[in-house]
């Protein structure tokens, strides 16, 4: 009687949805009574409805994830946790283990098949955690094939190219991908550094090899080197799943490519160069998960954060953040939005490009073959009823007029800038020809940021200053009998470091700093009004993280310049 439940229930939500009608819930219903068919099988078999939309309706009746399969990248080191003939014959598909978490995810057409489960617990202990998502059932025989068929870790897929030929034909989007090495080779690689929490990959070609180094926490680390034979295999295939043309190799490309990798979507913002040894290839990686932060998962002082939240709290005026490139600029300015978005508001950005999709935002890329720039963008965002304006960088003084028009007209206006400091926004905003009278009383605060990388809790080391450390320090060192300095383990990698964490200048406007941008004051009389209304710059908000133990002193001189508190 259950069963029978809840196969109606099934063909039932098919026809609320509007995917059949009764008259083919009646005949799927007819033909169940004759053999022993599952209704969902019978719908695709009779062709009522496709794999795809009974997997999503399934998946939204048990509150559970859907996942394509086309789309998934295998982990070996999640294959090699179940065993190919469990996995056969449970209908599982361990697709991402991450060993930190200890999570294995796993693809599977059954949810509640809790015996099989319990089975995969028992032989995992007790320490793993499984986390499940419910595949289409057609696609889940064929990948269980192709993941468990072939070879999948970096060693293994270099070995099988050495010995066998490279079929340059086969590189491109066929039938059966995974019995092309290279394909492997690349999507291992991809998998890998995801894995590690690589923000870029760099392919770079060299006189005899190819090096392939990883971006982690701010810093560039080489993971492997192959021979030069390597380099067109590799190249043709990451441009062909980029949608990259392969014939050009001596001008610049970019494309976009989407994969599921360890479980979950992670985009690819691609870029080609061409250099004298072939062309140099960047993969950014835009993993929404873990790049989109709350701010309250941020690590932020209580006084930072109330002080955001002050900025946010006024409705109209332009809020800017600065730093240079891979500052955490757009993670910011995310973050912000993500306080204020809801469906009471309307945000809308223009960006260059779009790097995260995310719901209630109307987004839009600055397209130069559709002749949207900045200024044109934001002049056609201003009819469209918006309460919040993102607009991604201010380059010239066409996007920075219209951008303080926006904010002059009651709107919130979030926006990057390129310069060195908080107070460093005036000057520019000068240079680029918005006029001091303009900025007063129009701009809400500016958010300067840098990010430093985090001490690994599991192996830092207190010692006592040296004299210079403690003369870096200032008026702090009183209070700092010791700090931490990295050491390296199993948990960081041995880098002594895990995670990065930024550290904020924030310059909250009001109206005594308005008179002073207003009559043009110096650098040096709106620095003394700032500290008069509590700022603190971004040297000292490091030396807080340093004295709390969250980074070290050379760290925080990696990314601040500490060299004027030498002169104080």
């Amino acid at each position: 009687m259950a069963e029978q439940r809840k196969k109606l229930r099934l063909g039932e939500l098919l026809v609320q949805q509007g995917l059949i009608t009764k008259d083919q819930l009646a005949i799927v219903l007819a033909e169940q009574r004759n053999s022993n068919i599952p209704i969902g099988r019978l719908l695709v078999r009779l062709g009522f409805v496709t794999e795809t939309a009974i997997r999503d309706i399934m998946a939204r009746t048990v509150g559970q994830e859907s996942i394509d399969l086309a789309q998934v990248v295998a982990d070996p080191e999640a294959l090699s946790l179940v065993p190919e003939e469990f996995a056969r014959r449970n209908h599982v598909l361990p697709i991402a283990y991450d060993p930190v978490e200890q999570v294995l995810t796993i693809a599977t057409t059954e949810i509640f098949n809790v015996v099989a489960l319990d089975q995969l617990r028992a032989m995992l202990g007790p320490q793993v955690e499984l986390k499940t998502q419910l595949a289409a059932e057609a696609q889940l025989g064929d990948y269980i094939d192709q993941f468990y068929g072939h070879e999948l870790s970096v060693d293994g897929i270099l070995t099988e190219i050495e010995t066998g030929e490279i079929d340059y034909e086969s590189l491109a989007v066929g039938d059966d991908e995974y019995t092309q090495p290279m394909v492997r080779l690349v999507n291992a690689i991809l998998v890998d550094a995801v894995k590690r929490g690589a923000s870029d990959i760099h392919f770079e070609p060299e006189y005899a090899f190819m090096r392939i180094r990883y971006r982690i926490d701010g810093v560039l680390e080489t993971v492997r080197s192959l021979h030069k034979t390597y380099m067109p295999g590799i190249t043709v295939r990451v441009k062909v799943v980029s949608e990259m043309n392969i014939a050009e190799t001596r001008a610049p490309q970019d494309g976009r490519l989407s994969l599921t990798l360890n479980g979950r979507p992670v985009d690819f913002r691609v870029s080609t160069q061409p250099t004298i040894y072939g062309e140099n290839i960047v993969l950014r990686v835009l993993d929404r998960e873990k790049s989109i932060v709350n701010l309250d998962r941020m690590n932020l002082p209580a006084e930072t954060m109330s002080k955001l939240e002050l900025m946010l709290a006024r409705p109209e005026g332009i809020l800017i953040v600065t730093g240079p490139t891979g500052s955490g600029k757009t993670t910011t300015l995310y973050s912000l939005l993500a306080q204020v978005n809801d469906e009471t508001v309307n945000i809308m950005t223009l960006e260059d490009p779009v790097e995260y999709p995310l719901t209630l935002m109307r987004q839009t890329s600055v397209n130069e073959v559709a002749r949207m720039d900045f200024a044109n963008g934001i002049r056609s965002i201003m009819r469209q009823d918006p309460d919040i304006i993102l607009v991604g960088e201010v380059r010239d003084k066409e996007t920075a007029e219209m951008a303080f028009r926006a904010a002059m007209t009651g709107h919130q206006v979030f926006t990057t800038l390129h310069t060195n400091s908080a107070l460093g926004a005036f000057p520019r905003l000068l240079d680029i020809g918005i006029q001091p009278d303009i900025m007063a009383g129009n701009i809400i605060g500016v958010i300067a940021q840098r990010l430093v990388r985090m001490l690994c809790t599991h192996c830092k080391e207190a010692y006592a200053p040296s004299q210079e450390e403690r003369a870096l320090l200032g008026t702090a060192a009183d209070s700092a009998s010791f700090l931490y300095r990295p050491i390296g383990c199993k948990h960081c990698a041995n880098k002594g470091y895990r995670g990065r964490t930024p550290i904020m200048e924030l310059l909250v406007m009001d109206g005594d700093m308005d008179e002073l941008v207003a009559r043009r004051a110096t650098a040096k009389e709106l620095r003394a009004e700032a500290v008069l209304k509590g700022f603190h710059s971004l040297a000292e908000e490091g030396i807080a993280r340093v004295i709390d133990g969250s980074t070290s002193l050379a760290e925080v001189a990696r990314s601040v310049d500490l060299t004027g508190r030498l002169r104080q």
